[in-house]
């Protein structure tokens, strides 16, 4: 085996230059290939992309031997749209273009719910959290949450009234705008 040699290497001109003359001579029919297998122009541009940008360090070797450079380019496409293809349909997604947009669901609404919930239950003493806790959160009634807080039923009723009074004297503060 004879070493490498920089003389033996091709130029970096050389190698764009048969880039361009791929580009020139295969790009079309590579498209319109892809194109008609993905029925999508925009995934058939990237996928033809993506061959010529794998044929390209293998330019000059494709243009020096007898092979046809089309038909290796044509593999290398339909390869990759088999490729792109079998992943969406591994992850349950279709391709096409009235998937493009769909809109997630915003959370934020809730986020910013509970973060106004906390801060008002952080201005209620422990004994109303605690009442409203067992009896909202925790789905009890009066008499269970009276059992078990070890507390008469008739405190458990008005803590809750008056926990509920100051919630909504703080959340009524806090909707109303500033002057």
């Amino acid at each position: 085996m004879t070493p490498t040699t920089s003389a033996d290497l091709p130029t970096a001109a050389h190698r764009n230059q048969l880039l361009r003359t791929m580009m020139s001579e295969h790009a079309k029919a590579l498209l319109a290939y892809a194109d008609k297998l993905l029925n999508d122009r925009y995934m058939a541009e990237d996928i033809v992309q993506e061959a010529l940008i794998r044929a390209w360090p293998h330019a000059e070797r494709l243009y020096s031997t007898e092979g046809s450079v089309r038909g290796w380019l044509l593999t290398v496409t339909r390869n990759l749209v088999v490729d792109r293809m079998r992943s969406a349909v591994a992850r349950h997604e279709t391709i096409g273009a009235e998937d493009k947009d769909v809109p997630l669901p915003d959370h934020t609404g809730a986020v910013l719910a509970s973060v106004v919930a906390t801060g008002l239950l952080r201005r209620l003493s422990h004994e109303h959290r605690e009442v409203l806790l067992h009896t909202y959160l925790c789905g009890r009634t009066v008499q269970e949450t009276a059992r078990v807080l070890g507390i008469p039923a008739g405190t458990v009723k008005s803590r809750r009234h008056y926990a509920l009074n100051i919630l909504r004297a703080e959340a009524g503060k806090g909707l109303t705008p500033e002057r």
